[in-house]
C-alpha cells in the first residue's frame, strides 16, 4: 500500500507552507466541526448568533489546535519518539515529520508552536470582554490541556491520560463556542458535545497502535502501551459505545431533539473501524482504513448533529 510523501525542503520551497504543514492541517477539521456544533446549540435555544465573534472563535480555536499539534511534535522530537518511529503511517501517525526531515529545526518548531498558543490569549481576552468572564475559565482550561497533553511535567499522553485530555479539550471547544454566543453556561453544549469529543478521542486512540513500539522505546506510557496491543484493541469499541450511548440517552431524556438521532448513523463507520482494529491491531499499514473511518465518524457525527439542531430550530 503506497503512502503519501512526507514533507521535505524540496517539496516545500516557500517558508509559509513549511509552517502551515507543521500544524497538521488535515486534522484541524475536527475543531471546525466542534465550533460549528457549539454555534448550533446556542442557535437552537434562540440565541442570535454574531458572525464576528463566531468567526474569531473559529479562527483562534484553529490556532490553538495547530499550536498544540506543533508542540506535540516538538516534545516527541526531543524524546526521540518520532525519529524512532519506523512503523508510522504518515500522515496519520508519527507526527508531521517536519523536524525529522529538516523542514524546520527543533528550535523553530518549538518557537512556532508556543507562538500559536500565545496568539490565542489576546483574542480570548477580547472575546471574554464581549461575552462574559466565564470564558476565561474555558479558555485557560483548553490551553492548559492542549499544552499539558505533550509538555512536561504533566505529559498527559505519556501517562495514559491522553484520551481524557482530548475528550476534555474538544468538549471545551463546543462549550466555549456556545458560551461566546450565549454569554452564559448551559448544559446544552455538554449534551451535544460529549459524544463528539469521545469520537475525537478515538482518533487519538487508534493512532497509538502503529506508534506503540516507538512510544515504548521513548518511555511514552500511552494507554495502548500500558494495556498492550491485544487488550487495548477492545478499548476503541468501548469509547464508541460511550459516545453513541450518551447521544441516545440525551435524546431520550429530552436534552437533544429527536431529529438528532441522525447523528447516530456514523456508528456504522465506528464499528467497521473497530472490526478493522480488532483484526489488524499489530499491523500498522492494515489499520489505514480503520483510521480513515475513525476520522470520518467523528467529523460526520458532529456535522450531522449540528445540522439536526439547526433543523430542530427551524421546525
Amino acid at each position: 500500500m503506497s503512502q503519501p510523501l512526507e514533507p521535505t525542503l524540496d517539496t516545500l520551497p516557500h517558508p509559509l507552507m513549511r509552517y502551515f504543514v507543521a500544524t497538521r492541517p488535515a486534522f484541524l477539521s475536527v475543531t471546525f466541526v466542534g465550533c460549528l456544533l457549539g454555534l448550533a446549540t446556542a442557535g437552537l435555544d434562540g440565541v442570535t448568533l454574531s458572525p464576528l465573534t463566531a468567526t474569531i472563535t473559529l479562527l483562534f480555536a484553529l490556532f490553538a489546535h495547530g499550536g498544540a499539534n506543533v508542540v506535540n511534535d516538538y516534545y516527541d522530537a526531543k524524546s526521540g519518539c518520532d525519529a524512532a518511529n519506523d512503523d508510522r503511517v504518515f500522515p496519520f501517525t508519527g507526527g508531521s515529520r517536519v523536524i525529522q526531515n529538516g523542514v524546520l529545526s527543533l528550535h523553530e518548531a518549538g518557537i512556532f508552536g508556543y507562538a500559536l498558543l500565545a496568539i490565542v490569549i489576546p483574542a480570548g481576552l477580547w472575546l471574554t470582554a464581549v461575552s462574559g468572564p466565564g470564558l476565561i475559565g474555558i479558555g485557560l482550561a483548553g490551553l492548559i490541556t492542549g499544552w499539558a497533553y505533550s509538555a512536561p511535567p504533566f505529559k498527559l499522553q505519556s501517562r495514559g491520560l491522553g484520551e481524557y485530555g482530548i475528550t476534555a479539550a474538544w468538549l471545551l471547544i463546543v462549550v466555549g463556542s456556545d458560551f461566546v454566543q450565549r454569554h452564559a453556561f448551559s448544559f446544552a453544549p455538554v449534551a451535544a458535545g460529549l459524544g463528539f469529543a469521545l469520537l475525537v478521542a478515538n482518533v487519538l486512540y487508534i493512532n497509538q497502535f502503529p506508534d506503540v513500539n516507538a512510544d515504548t522505546q521513548a518511555g511514552k506510557r500511552t494507554l495502548v502501551v500500558r494495556l498492550g496491543v491485544q487488550r487495548a484493541r477492545w478499548g476503541y469499541a468501548l469509547i464508541a459505545l460511550l459516545c453513541y450511548g450518551w447521544v441516545t440517552a440525551m435524546i431520550m431524556l429530552g436534552h437533544l431533539p429527536v431529529v438528532a438521532a441522525i447523528s447516530l448513523l456514523p456508528a456504522v463507520a465506528s464499528f467497521k473501524a473497530a472490526r478493522n482494529l480488532a483484526a489488524h491491531a499489530a499491523q500498522p499499514l492494515a489499520l489505514v482504513p480503520g483510521i480513515k473511518l475513525t476520522i470520518l465518524a467523528a467529523s460526520l457525527h458532529g456535522l450531522l448533529l449540528a445540522v439536526a439542531l439547526a433543523l430542530a430550530f427551524l421546525a
